[in-house]
């Protein structure tokens, strides 16, 4: 069953989405001012190892988030990452309904030690579409920046930064930058991360990652042919801050592999408006040569973005050109080939 909304609705709902990550952003600040005053750094958790961290005001951020969304559209499913963690939403797989997908604090090792790169992320998805895209930065700009949009053909895509006085006025992201070099992703500027898995194991997904970003940097030619000579390797420590990068044409490319979907769905909604794609890093079996390619499986934990490009004048070229335009895929074995 195919769901939708008027589009004056999801004006709505992403104002409402703006309000509460801004709400949500001020106690992290708080938060944090409270964290700076104090000798040690207490309530902060291990879920999986040492890197996969999660702190109070992780679970207080989603509570609030949730609660007002409950109260708000109480017939929408929610998926958070606190809660799903905890056991108490597995039963929310995602559907087509309208459904609520929040990372409370996406870079919670980054808030640790207290490196900015960190978001709230708020997205909500129709028909398994990441449809409103709702990412706040705290600590970047004078008192945080925030970047949404709403993925519809009378949407857009804003960047608003927040002062002492208030919030400035809201701007349109970039537009898309030219095509990508003729030899991408020679030229590029990539974004990938380590990831929470660090087995020391040769099938481990930070091996995996490992032999992925070698590829990407090592001369064209190297590696036996793999080498993809890209400008540079961008790791933020927050998926959510490498997608709205490469949303905004800061970047070229990401890579993530092993990443939830509230990870990335708030940032896929901006992407998606501002002329990027997303696809599984792996192509579908038996796609045709003049075939779409699909948008990756939200919840397949395989994501290749790749930024808005311009062909010609204007407009963005076809999913299909700027997948190739790229060049990068991911084998089955999990290492990219380009």
């Amino acid at each position: 069953m195919s769901h939708t909304l008027p589009y004056a609705d999801l004006e709505k709902l992403h104002a409402f989405a703006c309000d509460l990550a801004r709400q949500a952003g001020q106690r992290l600040r708080e938060d944090q001012l409270r964290r700076q005053s104090s000798a040690t750094h207490k309530n902060t958790r291990e879920k999986m190892n040492s890197v996969d961290l999660v702190t109070e005001v992780d679970e207080g951020i989603e509570r609030l988030i949730r609660t007002a969304v409950k109260e708000r559209y109480p017939n929408h499913a929610f998926i958070g990452e606190e809660s799903y963690s905890a056991g108490e939403e597995k039963r929310f797989l995602l559907k087509d309904g309208p459904t609520w997908i929040v990372d409370p604090i996406d870079g919670t090792v980054n808030m640790v030690h207290m490196f900015p790169m960190t978001a709230i992320s708020i997205g909500f998805c129709l028909n398994s579409i990441p449809t409103v895209g709702v990412v706040f930065a705290p600590f970047l700009g004078g008192e945080g920046t925030l970047y949404s949009a709403i993925h519809h053909r009378q949407g857009g895509a804003w960047l608003s930064e927040y002062g002492p006085s208030g919030p400035l006025t809201p701007l349109p992201l970039i537009s898309p930058p030219p095509p990508l070099p003729a030899n991408a992703p020679k030229g590029c500027l990539f974004f990938g991360e380590w990831g929470k898995d660090r087995r020391d194991s040769p099938t481990s997904n930070l091996t995996k990652k490992s032999a992925n970003f070698i590829n990407m940097a090592t001369e064209i030619g190297g590696r036996g042919g793999k080498g993809g000579m890209v400008h540079g390797i961008r790791s933020l420590g927050s998926s959510t801050m490498d997608m709205v990068y490469v949303a905004s044409g800061q970047g070229d490319i990401m890579f993530e592999a092993g990443c939830w979907e509230w990870d990335v769905c708030a940032g896929i909604a901006i992407l998606l408006q501002t002329g990027g794609i997303v696809v599984d890093s792996n192509p579908p079996e038996g796609l045709g040569e003049t075939d779409p390619i699909p948008l990756a499986n939200l919840g397949g934990r395989r994501y290749l973005a790749i930024r808005g490009v311009l062909d010609g004048c204007r407009g963005p070229v076809t999913a299909r050109a700027a997948r190739e335009a790229s060049q990068g895929s991911v084998e089955e074995d999990g290492e990219v080939r380009v």
